[in-house]
């Protein structure tokens, strides 16, 4: 069983990447002295040392390394020690050319930046393997290790012509003959029927609009290479450093990874956030991430890998952090699940294509105002820290349901409005739950709907006969069902299912008949005699017993419905506006008998229950003052807090109430039986047997 060693058990992990190949050794000294200041008590390694461990083919030079986790393991700073083949070394890809990807046009991507690799190549794999088992041989019993971390950031396309024949092997698996293959792509369609498997190519440049079943089996099919050079390494790391946990980072709503299937194959589930510090509503974008990557992880502890101290570099605008965000989202991640609070990076570089990215420790130094405020978040972080810990958010009671298959084949050229980005509409349905004060748990459509008592799709264009026999049984059952437009539309094979939507689902939602879709043009926006809308719209006719909630005012839709009801199952044919959208969820989840977490609570303040702590996060920017349910006693300062508190801007509160903060069933469900920490280990999680088969 996994589980933390005992120098870090009871503590909030809290560090960032180091690189230190980019610095001089006499500089080592400091930055961990400075570390040690800043309460850091884990940093990450290696990500992108492949040319410095490794500077001609089969040199290895490991003595700086040696050195640096020697310094590290001495001040009590564990390591999570990465493979660095995220960013093969120029002389792979000047001697293998074979090994760099090329794009849909057949161009080379050049060595110069990382990323550099075709899944697919076995040469690339071989030299990963290789540099994986130097590295693991030489440091699995070191210390100084706490954690695994494989690769970086895998987001990586390949073209190429091995590319092209591990596609073919990939779909030899996936179909049972090029007939079956045929029929799931629909190549009857423009006479593209294969009748050879080497005819078929990855879905290149085209003429015109390319095959969609080929596009998204293609997508399938890279998610699953990387995932291969994933599991390699992971393997190579397990044989030869077992109880070690192994991770790797997740790019928030990344489309390239089914991350239901990687999570799957992860001890510890990380991922990288970062919000724009100027939008307003960063904070329900952090917390949409945050509640996803908890989804991802089964409800365990999970890694925030990378966030940013200060202003990023890769927006067109690169705003600072105002005074006191940074700390606002840090607690934010561990409010909602987290158990280490990680950084990208420590030292803000000098040079190099980041050297605008903000780094705990930035250019400023540390008399700079973001050192100062990282080591206020590793003070309390270590006082706080041992309270936190290993336990679970408050069980929420309201299902997000996301998939990828369904993102990738919404994708496809050729669809009905380029207007509907998935993303967007996830988030616009996110944030009115997060505006209502409402948790969620996001899961796959096919997931045991069982502990929640209301199901929300924002929008799944693609669903498995599993996915909708699930749905009906759930709503059969007793649970309640919202479900946002252009759900339900395709199968597996993104064949459109008869009438436009699968019969179930508008038998479930008491549509008669879809008669057309209508989408919006920018800016557009439908009325309707409750609600304005944008985005979408439908042309519904209600079955008979079904209730037109809201319908369409003006224009060619004019008295259809925008809004059914057909008992407990709920259908929204637009993109209401937020306010509208709030209102409707907050509607539903009241008859569904959930309810917000602290109720009355003042614009853009978060309440979150974690074990029994209550934690209260303001993401305004001015004071507010909130009322309390109870006696407590706020951790942070160390103060009484009874009746009402005042939570300043960006402000945050951590509360012990003096009576338990659940009921007995609540409680229950957080027993030390069920608590795991970060490098803790369950078995196989639901999501897991859920997707087993996928």
């Amino acid at each position: 069983m996994l589980s933390l060693d005992d120098s870090t058990r009871g503590r909030l992990l809290f560090g960032g990447d180091y690189n230190p190949e980019q610095w001089p050794e006499e500089v080592w000294p400091e930055d961990i002295a400075l570390m040690r200041r800043a309460g850091v008590n884990s940093v990450t390694v290696g990500v992108f040392s492949w040319s410095r461990l490794e500077p001609r083919p089969g040199v290895h030079e490991f003595g700086w390394l040696d050195r640096l986790l020697t310094l590290l393991h001495e001040a009590g700073i564990g390591v999570v020690l990465a493979t660095p083949t995220a960013s093969p070394p120029p002389w792979l890809g000047a001697r293998h050319p074979e090994t760099l990807p090329r794009d849909e046009h057949g161009e080379i991507v050049w060595y110069g930046s990382r990323q550099h690799f075709c899944p697919s190549s076995p040469v690339y794999r071989s030299y990963a393997a290789a540099i994986t088992t130097r590295l693991v041989q030489r440091y699995a019993d070191h210390p100084a290790l706490r954690l695994w971390h494989i690769n970086n950031e895998y987001c990586t396309h390949c073209w190429c012509d091995e590319t092209a024949r591990h596609f073919r092997e990939w779909l030899r698996k996936r179909h049972d003959g090029l007939d079956a293959l045929n029929e799931s792509w629909g190549t009857a369609f423009w006479s593209q029927a294969y009748g050879d498997w080497e005819e078929i190519l990855p879905p290149r440049r085209a003429q015109y609009l390319r095959n969609p079943g080929q596009a998204l089996d293609f997508r399938r099919f890279t998610s699953d290479a990387l995932l291969e050079c994933f599991s390699m390494e992971r393997e190579i790391v397990r044989a030869h450093s077992p109880g070690i946990p192994v991770t790797t980072n997740f790019m928030p709503m990344w489309v390239g990874q089914d991350a239901w299937r990687w999570a799957a194959e992860e001890d510890v589930v990380s991922v990288d956030i970062y919000p724009d510090p100027k939008d307003p509503m960063g904070g329900q974008h952090n917390a949409l991430i945050c509640d996803m990557t908890r989804g991802q992880a089964d409800g365990r502890p999970w890694m925030l890998m990378e966030q940013a101290a200060g202003p990023v570099n890769f927006r067109g605008v690169n705003h600072a952090k105002p005074r006191g965000l940074n700390r606002l989202l840090s607690w934010q991640a561990v409010a909602r699940g987290a158990d280490a609070v990680c950084y990208f990076q420590w030292r803000q570089s000098r040079q190099g294509a980041e050297k605008f990215h903000s780094g705990m420790l930035s250019h400023a130094g540390p008399e700079g105002r973001t050192y100062r405020e990282v080591a206020e978040i590793g003070g309390e972080f270590g006082r706080i820290g041992p309270q936190i810990t290993g336990t679970r958010t408050e069980p929420a009671r309201i299902a997000l349901l996301h998939d990828w298959d369904s993102w990738w084949a919404g994708l496809q050229e050729g669809r009905l409005s380029d207007a509907v980005d998935y993303p967007a509409v996830l988030r616009a349905w996110h944030s009115a739950l997060w505006e209502a004060g409402l948790r969620a748990d996001f899961v796959p459509p096919d997931a045991d709907l069982s502990p929640y008592r209301l199901a929300v799709i924002p929008q799944l264009y693609l669903l498995s006969d599993a996915a909708i026999e699930n749905l009906t049984s759930y709503v059969a059952d007793g649970g309640h069902l919202v479900s946002g437009f252009l759900t339900g539309l395709a199968d597996p094979d993104d064949r459109i299912r008869p009438g436009g939507m699968d019969p179930r689902l508008r038998e479930l939602f008491g549509i008669k008949v879809l008669h057309e879709w209508w989408p919006l043009d920018e800016g557009e926006r439908a009325t309707t005699d409750t609600f304005e809308a944008t985005v979408w719209t439908e042309e519904l006719e209600a079955a008979p017993g079904a209730e037109t909630v809201a319908a369409y005012r003006g224009g060619e839709l004019d008295g259809f419905p925008a809004v059914l009801r057909n008992g407990r199952s709920w259908y929204v044919s637009t993109l209401p506006v937020p306010a509208a959208l709030r209102d409707l969820l907050a509607s539903v989840a009241g008859e569904a008998g959930v309810h917000p977490t602290l109720p009355g609570l003042p614009p853009m303040v978060e309440a979150v229950r974690r074990g029994e702590l209550l934690f209260l996060l303001n993401h305004g920017r001015a004071p507010v003052r909130v009322e309390l349910p109870g006696a407590y006693r706020e951790l942070l300062g160390g103060t009484a807090a009874e009746g009402s508190l005042e939570l300043g801007r960006h402000g945050v509160a951590v509360l012990r109430a003096a009576a338990p903060l659940t009921p007995p069933s609540v409680t229950q469900s957080l027993s030390d039986s069920q608590h795991s920490g970060l490098l803790g280990s369950e078995g196989p999680s639901r999501h897991q047997s859920v997707r087993a088969s996928a």
